[in-house]
């Protein structure tokens, strides 16, 4: 796939996990004595793209819980050829390893409770270190950061260029969660729900149509464990308690880019591109094939 802008050079991932690594051995500072220390700019119409020293995207995308974060952000990695970094999907890993922390982890997701700063940021450095290795460049993260202590890390050790701030009702995401799969062969994910929800009170309506499996996965799919009506209800407040500061934090800096997603994927996908000036030339030969 294809990008309608020039992409450019990413700094050494090495200082990023140099820097993750210092924060693990210094003293936490509480989210409540976090401060914003950027000055105030104008929002800009415009958002940034590439800078003139030629350097990969640097993206992060936030987003409840169940938004589609993971979706559209894998779709953006394959079109600027840039890794997609998901701490969701690094925590699942050390859960199936067995490792150390896999019995900790594991009371903490099912509770519904967010993972320490420590741990996200251990993660993170030792996938960072593993895409230096393979000689990886640029990035879009998903998941992190999620607090104002994280993203004054990431500030202080490279410039993220845009934060796409994903949005949907609470009601739709409840639906969205409660109606994925796994197929527990392939690893794939799906979704059964099949959501429509009326407009309202200058809300428009929102369609999304299920996900469904091929054939060969219909008997395998399985309900991620975290998955219940009350952990997803939990895990959306705690989000939303935790994720206003930091969404302040980036717009103060002109960087946040909100999208109130219009429904499911053929619907938001286009829309989105059109937001961050992009274009799908793959995706275009396609439709008119």
């Amino acid at each position: 796939m294809a990008a309608a802008f020039r992409l450019v050079k990413l700094s050494p991932f090495s200082s990023v996990t140099t820097s993750l690594r210092r924060f693990l051995s210094t003293t936490a500072v509480s989210e409540t004595d976090a401060r914003v220390k950027t000055p105030l700019y104008p929002h800009a119409s415009t958002h940034p793209r590439a800078d003139s020293e030629g350097r990969n995207v640097q993206w992060v995308f936030l987003g409840c819980p169940g938004v589609g974060k993971g979706t559209y952000a894998s779709r953006l990695s394959a079109l600027l050829a840039v890794p997609h970094i998901a701490t969701g999907d690094l925590v699942r890993e050390e859960l199936s390893s067995g490792g150390l922390l896999s019995r900790q982890l594991a009371e903490i997701v099912n509770q519904g409770k967010l993972v320490s700063d420590e741990i996200i940021i251990s993660l993170l450095s030792k996938r960072l270190e593993a895409g230096e290795a393979k000689g990886e460049s640029g990035f879009i993260l998903d998941g992190f950061p999620r607090t104002i202590r994280q993203a004054e890390i990431l500030d202080e050790v490279t410039n993220i260029d845009l934060v796409v701030n994903l949005r949907l009702p609470e009601n739709v995401l409840l639906e969205k969660c409660l109606g994925r799969r796994i197929c527990s062969e392939c690893g794939k994910n799906f979704n059964v729900a099949s959501i429509n929800v009326l407009g309202e009170n200058g809300s428009p309506a929102i369609s999304m149509a299920p996900l469904p499996p091929p054939p060969q996965c219909e008997s395998k799919l399985i309900t991620r464990s975290d998955d219940t009506e009350a952990i997803v209800k939990e895990r959306l407040r705690v989000y939303t308690e935790k994720s206003q500061p930091l969404e302040e934090f980036y717009r103060v800096q002109g960087k946040l880019l909100e999208f109130d997603l219009p429904g499911g994927i053929p619907e938001s996908w286009p829309k989105l591109l059109e937001a961050l000036n992009l274009d799908d030339h793959d995706e275009k030969r396609s439709a008119a094939a």
